[in-house]
């Protein structure tokens, strides 16, 4: 039986103080893991395309989409994922939970005091050895 494979992208927002920041899901198989926002590539879109499209729909406001960051492949349960991640920022409007249940700003050394999804907890490490 092959895997289903899903391909995200995600969006590894910073403030000005250099904060990042982090979304819990409100649902699904997952709901509770936190996670770096985003969503899944529509067919036609750039990555840099979705994840302003996905910022959008999740949380009202819209990005810049700076540097790319890295590419994770994880093997969860049910799928495989490859989640491709960009630093951004916010260029307009304030960043409001639609889809999910909490969220905070978090510094460099708060970034492991929250429960992250296994692939997401990949992108911190990524994160931590680049800053």
């Amino acid at each position: 039986m092959t895997r289903k494979r899903i391909e995200v992208v995600a969006a590894i927002i910073r403030d000005a103080e250099g904060r990042i920041f982090a979304t819990q899901r409100g649902y699904g198989a997952m709901k509770d893991g936190w996670e770096f926002p985003g969503g899944k590539m529509e067919v036609g879109e750039t990555p840099e395309q979705a994840l302003k499209r996905e910022i959008s729909e999740e949380l009202a406001a819209e990005i810049a989409v700076d540097d790319y960051l890295c590419t994770v492949d994880w093997d969860y349960p049910e799928f495989h994922l490859t989640m491709h991640c960009y630093w951004c920022r916010v260029e307009r409007g304030t960043l409001t939970l639609k889809e999910h249940e909490a969220a905070c700003w978090l510094t460099i050394d708060q970034l492991d005091t929250v429960d992250w999804l296994p692939a997401d907890k990949e992108v911190v490490d990524e994160i931590s050895s680049k800053l």
